[in-house]
C-alpha cells in the first residue's frame, strides 16, 4: 500500500469515527431558568436599543433573536454539555485540532415567545464537516442544532457552528517588521473623537437639543433627531460591565489571551476597549477601571482602561 493511500484511509477512518457522533445528544434537555419575562425583554432591548412598541404592553411579545438567551444556564450554572459531545472535542484536541473559533450561528423563529410561556430545549450535534482548509488553518466544522419550546410546542430551532482547527504555522522571517496595529476608521463622523484622542481626551458627544450623552459618536441623536451637538470630556473613571477573554484566532499585533471589555463610564454610555494593568483571568464584571492613554506606535494612540484594585 502506498504512503498516499495509507495516509488517504487513515483521514477517511478519523472522519468516520468522527461522523459517528452525528445525531447524538450535545446538551442534556434543559428547563429555562426563568419563564419569559417582561424584565428580561425590557433590559434587552435596552441593551439592543430596540423601541419596537411590539415589545411592550399587555400584548407584548419576546424579540425574536432573544431566542438563545431564555436557554442560557447564567454564570453560576455549570455546563449541560453531554459526554458525548466533550469526546467528540477530545477526539479533535487529540489530533491536533486544539484551537477553536466560533464562526457563525442560525435561527429559526417558528413561533412568538410570551411573557409566561417555560421553555424547554435539546441540543443534538448535527453535523460534523469533512476535513477543510481554511486560512486559520486545517479543521473541521462542528455543528450543534438546540430545539426550543414553549409549552411543549416548537418555537425556534437555534444552530451554532464552530471550527476545531490546527493552527496554520507561519514562521516569521527574523528581519520582517513588526506588525502594526489595525488602523481605525476615521470619517467625518467620527473625526472629532479621534481628535479628542489624539490630545488624551476622551470625548463623549451631547445632544444640545435635549441633552443626551451618547456613545459611539454618531451624526445625530436617537433620542429626539437633533442633528446638533457638542462634547463632553469623559471624567475617566468607569466599572465593567462586560467582558470577553480572547484566546484564538491570534491576530498580528495582539498577544492572546487578552480581555476586552465593555466599559460604562461614570458619564452613563459605554465603550468597548481593552482591560489592563490586571490579569485576563482576574477581569470581573463591576470592577473599577480608570482611562489611560496608550501610544501604540508613532501614529496611533488609542484609549485603554486600567484595573483598579479593590
Amino acid at each position: 500500500m502506498s504512503g498516499d493511500r495509507a495516509i488517504h484511509e487513515e483521514n477517511a477512518g478519523f472522519e468516520a469515527r468522527l461522523k459517528a457522533y452525528e445525531g447524538r445528544p450535545a446538551a442534556a434537555t434543559g428547563t429555562g431558568r426563568d419563564p419569559v419575562n417582561q424584565p428580561m425583554i425590557r433590559h434587552w432591548c435596552e441593551a439592543m436599543g430596540d423601541t419596537n412598541p411590539a415589545y411592550t404592553g399587555p400584548d407584548a411579545i419576546a424579540p425574536p433573536a432573544m431566542l438563545q438567551a431564555w436557554t442560557m444556564a447564567g454564570l453560576s450554572r455549570r455546563s449541560a454539555r453531554t459526554a458525548a459531545y466533550d469526546e467528540l472535542l477530545g477526539l479533535l484536541d487529540a489530533s491536533g485540532h486544539d484551537a477553536v473559533v466560533a464562526t457563525d450561528c442560525e435561527q429559526e423563529y417558528l413561533r412568538p415567545l410570551r411573557p409566561g410561556d417555560e421553555i424547554t430545549f435539546d441540543s443534538v450535534i448535527e453535523a460534523v464537516s469533512e476535513r477543510k482548509t481554511t486560512k486559520l488553518g486545517p479543521g473541521y466544522f462542528v455543528t450543534t442544532r438546540t430545539d426550543i419550546r414553549a409549552g411543549g410546542e416548537l418555537a425556534g430551532t437555534h444552530r451554532f457552528r464552530i471550527l476545531k482547527y490546527a493552527p496554520a504555522r507561519r514562521p516569521k522571517a527574523s528581519n520582517a517588521p513588526e506588525e502594526r496595529r489595525p488602523r481605525p476608521v476615521v470619517n467625518r463622523d467620527n473625526a472629532g473623537f479621534w481628535e479628542g484622542v489624539a490630545r488624551h481626551e476622551l470625548l463623549i458627544q451631547r445632544c444640545t437639543g435635549c441633552g443626551t450623552l451618547r456613545f459611539p459618536w454618531l451624526p445625530g441623536c436617537n433620542s429626539c433627531g437633533s442633528p446638533e451637538w457638542d462634547t463632553v470630556e469623559a471624567s475617566g473613571e468607569g466599572t465593567v460591565y462586560s467582558y470577553v477573554v480572547m484566546h484564538h484566532p491570534p491576530f498580528p499585533a495582539f498577544a492572546p489571551p487578552y480581555a476586552v471589555g465593555l466599559i460604562e463610564l461614570a458619564e452613563g454610555v459605554r465603550i468597548v476597549s481593552d482591560v489592563v494593568g490586571v490579569p485576563y483571568d482576574e477581569v470581573r464584571i463591576g470592577m473599577p477601571v480608570r482611562l489611560e492613554f496608550r501610544r501604540y506606535d508613532d501614529e496611533l494612540v488609542l484609549p485603554v482602561f486600567q484595573g483598579v484594585a479593590p
